[in-house]
């Protein structure tokens, strides 16, 4: 089953590490920062999650 991940605009940085890794979850927004643009399979989401440096990202 798909998971929905969710991004803390105020907690991120914009480093792309989820983007980079996830480019088909995961999008910059107009001010950098990382947002969603669809749902991902559970290990790419707890992938992205896990390697967040600052934990902007979580399971909505």
């Amino acid at each position: 089953m798909p998971k929905k991940a969710k991004v803390d605009t105020e907690a991120c940085i914009g480093c792309g590490l989820c983007i980079g890794s996830h480019s088909d979850i995961f999008a910059f927004n107009d001010e950098g920062k990382a947002e969603v643009v669809a749902e991902g399979d559970d290990a790419d989401v707890e992938d992205a999650i896990a390697n967040c440096p600052v934990q902007a990202i979580s399971e909505e």
